[in-house]
C-alpha cells in the first residue's frame, strides 16, 4: 500500500505530532498512508475528533487526494476523558461550565496546520449525525466513545455508507485484555465476521479493513 505514495509534508507531521492526542507516529503515519488510497474512492470521515491530531493526518492525504475530511464529535471527551479517569487532562475543561470542551483547541490545531479548507467539523453525537448522513465514504475511522455501547453503535450506525472498495480503519484495537479495552477488538472481530470486510494493513493498535462486498456489515 505504501510503496510510491508521496510522503506527508514535514510541516505537517511536526503539527500532527505536537497536537494533544493518543494516537503514536506511527499509526498516525499509517492513517494518512491509508488515507491517500482510500481517499481516492470517497470522502474520508472519522468518529472522535478529541483535539485533532487524527484529523491532520487525514487531512494532510485529504488535501493530496483531492477531498475532504469529515470529523464528528460533540466535543465534550469520552468517558475516558472525564474527571477521575485515566485520560483527562484537566487543561480542557472549560472553566465556566466545568465540561470538558475540546472544540477551541482542535480549532487551533486545524488553523495553525493550514487545513480548514479540506477539514470539516461536525459537532454532534455520532448516533445524531449519522441518521443524517446520505454520502457514500472512501474511509470511516472509529475513534470515539471505547465502551461496548458506544463503539458498538457507531460501528453499527456507520459501517454500511462505506462504498464497496473503501475501507473501515478502527484505532485502539487491542485482542489481549491485558493490553486494553475490548470494545473496539470487538467491533473489528464483528467486521470481519459480516463477510463484507477485510484485513489490509496492522500497525499498532490500527486495523485497515477494506470493504470487498456490498453484504450487510450487521449480517453478523
Amino acid at each position: 500500500m505504501t510503496g510510491t505514495l508521496p510522503a506527508m509534508p514535514p510541516e505537517l507531521v511536526r503539527a500532527a505530532e505536537s497536537a494533544k492526542g493518543f494516537m503514536p507516529p506511527a499509526e498516525g503515519r499509517a492513517l494518512y498512508e491509508t488515507a491517500l488510497v482510500y481517499g481516492r474512492v470517497g470522502p474520508l470521515l472519522e468518529v472522535g475528533t478529541y483535539c485533532g491530531k487524527s484529523a491532520v493526518y487525514f487531512g494532510a492525504a485529504a488535501r493530496e487526494a483531492g477531498t475532504v475530511l469529515v470529523t464528528v464529535d460533540h466535543h465534550h471527551g469520552s468517558e475516558e476523558n472525564q474527571a477521575g479517569w485515566e485520560h483527562h487532562d484537566p487543561t480542557l475543561v472549560d472553566p465556566t461550565t466545568g465540561r470538558m470542551d475540546t472544540l477551541p483547541t482542535f480549532r487551533r490545531n486545524i488553523e495553525r496546520a493550514g487545513l480548514e479548507d479540506v477539514v470539516i467539523a461536525v459537532i454532534g453525537t455520532s448516533e445524531t449525525v449519522a441518521r443524517l448522513w446520505n454520502t457514500e465514504l472512501g474511509l470511516l475511522f472509529i475513534d470515539g466513545g471505547h465502551s461496548e455501547h458506544f463503539a458498538g453503535t457507531d460501528y453499527e450506525n456507520w459501517s454500511s455508507k462505506i462504498k464497496v472498495g473503501g475501507a473501515l480503519a478502527i484505532h485502539d484495537v487491542f485482542p489481549d485484555p491485558a493490553d486494553g479495552g475490548q470494545a473496539p477488538f470487538h467491533v473489528y472481530e464483528r467486521a470481519l465476521a459480516s463477510g463484507a470486510f477485510e484485513e489490509r494493513r496492522v500497525e499498532g493498535s490500527l486495523r485497515i479493513l477494506e470493504r470487498v462486498s456490498d453484504i450487510d456489515p450487521l449480517t453478523s
